[in-house]
């Protein structure tokens, strides 16, 4: 199993920022809220969302968080992302990378872990483990085919596997599920 290519990625916004609609899809709306739903803290000092995509889940989370860093690998969806949240910090990269430094209390992974493979999904949770122990990791997984090698469930499994972290299901529907390993109190 291969992870998705760049020029897969790219693709994908080949006819604009939106290419999931997220902006007027109330399904995507009522899981961003859920999301936020899910959350075991009110405020956040600083959160690392990794395949921010086009800012769209950001702006919902933003808000909660004194900072906010998005990561994506795509340019447009970038641009995107810096004029739904202007106060956040936007930085271009392909997973699996090294992650960007800083001192962070919140991870959001939304429907990327189906985009890597099994040894990115094992480099990406021992990267986190060890880097951020005390913050909360947030796991949003679609359960529909992800036209990808690995599908959402399983690619949250193996990274769930791979973690030292345990997580537990806040919410689970036919569409997604949204898993949480929380810090300490």
């Amino acid at each position: 199993m291969t992870a998705i290519s760049l020029n897969h990625l790219t693709a994908l916004y080949g006819t604009g920022d939106d290419p999931w609609n997220f902006r007027t899809s109330s399904y995507e709306r009522k899981k961003f809220l859920a999301t936020c739903e899910a959350l075991p803290r009110k405020q956040y000092c600083s959160a690392l969302e990794l395949g921010c995509g086009n800012g769209e889940l950001a702006s919902h989370l933003a808000p909660r968080c004194a900072q906010y860093t998005g990561v994506d690998a795509v340019e447009t969806a970038l641009q995107a992302a810096r004029r739904a949240v202007p106060k956040g910090y936007f930085l271009k990269s392909f997973l699996p990378a090294s992650l960007p430094n800083g001192d962070y209390d919140l991870i959001v992974l939304s429907e990327i872990l189906y985009f890597l493979d099994r040894p990115g999904l094992s480099t990406l949770a021992r990267q986190i483990d060890r880097r951020w122990t005390a913050a909360d990791i947030i796991c949003v997984t679609w359960l529909g085919p992800s036209g990808n090698a690995l599908q959402g469930e399983e690619a949250f499994s193996l990274y769930a596997c791979a973690s030292e972290r345990r997580f537990v299901c806040k919410r689970a529907t036919p569409e997604y599920r949204i898993d949480l390993a929380a810090g300490p109190a």
